[in-house]
């Protein structure tokens, strides 16, 4: 089977970007390690392991960006304040970026 490699781009840059995906959707609401996957293969159909998620979210909560909190079995995930205030830079460097690929697009579009 081969595989395009524009798709292999596109599921690199969602594991590489996966951190701002968990902290994006925490935003919204609370989740598990579970959560976070089955929404990573809904929304971008990639399959990621739990090691990598649950290392991801450790890492997270470590930095102080997100606390989880047990609930009965299962550990729930949301942001901190300092992930609050973290997602509003990433939000800002989010349009920085999009309105760098717009001028690209804009300039192939010529």
């Amino acid at each position: 089977m081969v595989v395009n490699p524009a798709e292999k781009l596109r599921k690199r840059a969602i594991k590489n970007f996966m951190d701002i995906l968990i902290l994006t959707e925490l935003k919204k609401q609370s989740m598990s390690g579970y959560d976070v996957m089955g929404l990573i293969h809904k929304k971008f159909d990639v399959l990621v392991s739990s090691g990598t998620v649950y290392s991801l979210l450790y890492s997270l909560e470590r930095q102080g960006l997100i606390k989880g909190v047990m609930n009965q079995r299962t550990r729930i995930y949301e942001l901190t304040e300092q992930g609050e205030r973290d997602m509003k830079l990433i939000t800002k460097a989010n349009e920085e970026i999009q309105n760098f690929l717009k001028n690209i697009s804009l300039l192939n579009a010529s």
